[in-house]
């Protein structure tokens, strides 16, 4: 089903165990070809997270017109408008899954930046997850996506530029903290939902741990200690997979010791070698005392990483955001 009028999104009823369910999604289009992949994996996300609503937002950049040239031609902006809603129309009719429960919605906003517009947008209709694309080797595209993994009080799905069909294999890396607990709910729902379809969807419990730095004080060499550490990681895991409810779901633990303090780039080959369809991650939530530090995460450098395979971003959204609706201004 398929609307282009300006209706409220409805409230959510229903999710898995304490999960906020992914009931409302925001895509943000460009007009150019990432806009099949995102629309491709929005059609999936919406049929594992059984959506309601799939808000397809493209912003048209606001170019200051000459005065004589407004007077002459008064609406030559509507009519770029009206011409881009024909143009993403066809783009959702051809790759969006219609047949879905979903209704999309297609906007076609004015402003100076996109990531600001996306958030207002994000915001004023209380959204569950926003849906993004990575191009590769494009600077300004990645400037885009660090600003809204930053300040978006929602989930975060970010999407590498290639054709999507369906994911069979999904990779959590787990700290063993609330918000990876989150990210695992996120991921056990998807794959129920996608077992349900009759495809089955693995999930890769994966957790990197590293030697403390002095390690060699305790008299164990480097290995040595690596083997405490992961048995230590192996304890943890142990009792963090029985705070979700993994039933009928494949789950498998996965460790690695990071020797080069490289957690991220572990992640990732990790992800590549088990041909992962999307890593998923826990964000913290974005409450004042934590939105001005997200540099230098595990989440953060996930971002900034030129990946190839699509990055979830679980974030749980919160009424009272705080000083983030003053930074969302900025």
């Amino acid at each position: 089903m398929l609307t282009t009028q300006n209706n409220q999104f409805v409230n959510s009823k229903e999710g898995l165990n304490n999960m906020h369910p992914v009931k409302k999604i925001m895509v943000g289009l460009d007009n150019t070809e990432m806009d099949t992949s995102l629309i491709q994996f929005a059609s999936f996300l919406a049929r594992t997270g059984s959506a309601e609503y799939v808000h397809f937002v493209n912003v048209i950049k606001r170019t200051p017109l000459p005065s004589p040239l407004r007077q002459e031609f008064p609406d030559l902006l509507e009519k770029a408008q009206v011409d881009r809603r024909r143009e993403l129309e066809k783009k959702v009719i051809e790759h969006f899954d219609l047949t879905l429960p979903a209704k999309a919605k297609i906007s076609i906003e004015e402003g100076t930046m996109p990531s600001k517009q996306i958030l207002k947008l994000a915001d004023k209709h209380s959204v569950d997850a926003i849906v993004v694309g990575r191009k590769k080797n494009l600077k300004n595209n990645s400037v885009v996506t660090q600003r809204l993994a930053r300040r978006a009080t929602c989930s975060l799905l970010i999407v590498p530029e290639r054709e999507y069909t369906r994911v069979s294999k999904l990779m959590v890396a787990v700290d063993f903290t609330k918000e990876s607990v989150a990210a695992l709910e996120e991921a056990v729902s998807v794959a129920r939902r996608e077992g349900a379809a009759g495809n089955e969807v693995e999930i890769i419990c994966h957790h990197a741990y590293q030697v403390p730095v002095g390690y060699h004080y305790s008299g164990k060499s480097f290995e040595e200690c690596g083997d405490v550490m992961c048995e230590h990681a192996r304890k943890k895991y142990d009792k963090f997979i029985k705070k979700v409810d993994t039933a009928g779901v494949k789950v498998v633990p996965s460790f690695a010791l990071v020797k080069n303090d490289d957690v991220v780039g572990n992640i990732y080959k990790t992800a590549q070698e088990n041909n992962v369809g999307c890593i998923v991650i826990g964000g913290k939530g974005k409450s004042a005392s934590t939105a001005l530090f997200p540099i230098g995460t595990t989440t953060e450098k996930l971002v900034e990483r030129d990946s190839e395979i699509p990055v979830l971003i679980v974030r749980h959204k919160h009424k009272n955001a705080g000083i983030i609706d003053m930074l969302q201004r900025i």
